[in-house]
């Protein structure tokens, strides 16, 4: 029987991975260290006509290495994503499904979107063809809640079950909640993250028209330059993140490899506006001192902060003065860097992402750099660790991930 225990210690035994810069950890995480971006123009579709034309785009992904065809070509590509990154968190974490009692293992993933690229594929087939043409898997492909449910049902997973769908701070959202799942008992193990697929028309076409993206479409490995004085906006990216965490004592008793322990999790809600935080940062502060109150820590518990660092003029300023305002003198002693730098940004899935890049900076001892810092902006004014990887043994570490409808999230965790 489950037994509430707040006290309960978490730690993450498995990672999974596919993104812009890699698909798997081991490829992924080596374009990180190397400063190397993942943006370049959009294949998917002609970009004619659209202000950005440039995306970070999954390249030479196969879901039929991950998945069996018939079942791949019944799911959208945000899924066939969260698929693919469980299998390699799995076998990363070394799990016997099997051997695991599989009402204690749960799923929680993070997006914003859904099945985009789904919808607007089946609404010209309505347009085009009639309703009768519409498929049955559409709605299926569609909902947002697929990648979870479909994660379970490949492994067995049946406890906790659902999605987290809070814009770019979903994945954070989501490794957090499942954390607190762990923590009160409801499960020992949980594959958890972020997941998205939506470098499609009408997104590049909506993000283009809230002057959101980056039009820096000659040089698109440039395009991307959080904290930086001459950013013009962000970049969409598409892929996913998965964690498998499971409590101390489970981990203990499989002998598992322990990669790091999840300490805190912290979210806010700016109560502001629907796409702009508040000048000041305050609810991204809020969030982060939810955080650091639930690890038991304080600010200068911090080595380094994985920055949500979208490369929107706004964005950028604002995380700064709530990283400021946080930790005081002690923010200008803080590496901060933004992967999203060479990813571009997930959206949903960013928090996934840049929580397993978290987790390998303290593993390995490595700070991601922020790349394409040429001239720096007097309103942000930390250090980003510019352009090159910095090594650093750090023993603690944040990320953060703000969302459309001032939403916040941010995770703590620490080396093993």
């Amino acid at each position: 029987m489950a037994t509430k225990d707040c006290s309960r210690r978490v730690v993450v035994t498995g990672l999974g991975l596919v993104c812009p810069v890699g698909i798997g950890v081991q490829e992924g995480w080596g374009n990180i260290v190397a400063g190397k971006s993942g943006i370049g123009p959009v294949t998917k579709f002609d970009t004619e006509g659209y202000a950005c034309r440039i995306a970070g785009e999954v390249k030479g992904f196969e879901p039929e290495r991950f998945m069996p065809a018939k079942l791949a070509k019944r799911l959208d590509p945000f899924v066939q994503y969260a698929i693919a990154a469980s299998k390699e968190a799995l076998e990363d974490s070394g799990l016997d499904v099997e051997k695991t009692d599989p009402e204690r293992v749960g799923v929680i993933t993070g997006c914003g979107l859904g099945g985009l690229s789904s919808i607007e594929y089946f609404r010209d087939v309505l347009v085009k063809r009639g309703p009768r043409r519409v498929s049955p898997f559409f709605i299926p492909m569609a909902i947002p809640n697929m990648a979870s449910g479909q994660i379970s049902i490949l492994f067995n997973a049946k406890g906790p079950n659902t999605v987290v769908c809070t814009a770019c701070a979903a994945g954070t959202h989501a490794i957090g909640q499942a954390f607190k799942e762990i923590q009160r008992g409801a499960a020992d193990v949980m594959f958890c993250g972020g997941t998205e697929a939506v470098i499609t028309e009408l997104a590049l076409a909506g993000f283009g028209s809230l002057k959101a993206l980056s039009t820096r479409n000659d040089e698109p490995e440039k395009a991307s330059r959080p904290f930086e004085r001459n950013r013009d906006g962000f970049v969409i990216g598409e892929g996913a993140g998965i964690l498998i965490i499971e409590s101390l004592e489970h981990a203990q008793r499989r002998n598992a490899r322990i990669r790091a322990e999840l300490v805190g999790f912290g979210l806010s809600g700016d109560a502001y506006h629907m796409t702009a935080p508040p000048d000041d940062g305050e609810g991204g502060a809020r969030a982060m001192k939810e955080a650091l109150k639930d690890a038991d820590m304080v600010p200068e518990d911090i080595d380094y902060i994985n920055a949500h660092g979208t490369s929107t003029p706004l964005n950028d300023s604002c995380e700064t003065k709530a990283i400021k305002s946080v930790f005081g003198q002690h923010a200008y002693k803080i590496p901060v860097s933004s992967t999203k730098s060479m990813t571009g940004h997930l959206l949903g899935g960013a928090g996934g992402v840049e929580a397993i890049f978290t987790v390998k900076a303290l593993e390995n001892g490595i700070i991601p750099p922020t790349i394409n810092y040429e001239n720096p902006d007097p309103e942000c004014d930390l250090d980003y660790v510019p352009n090159k990887a910095r090594k650093m043994e750090i023993q603690t570490a944040m990320s953060n991930s703000f969302g459309f409808g001032g939403t916040n999230g941010v995770l703590i965790f620490k080396k093993v």
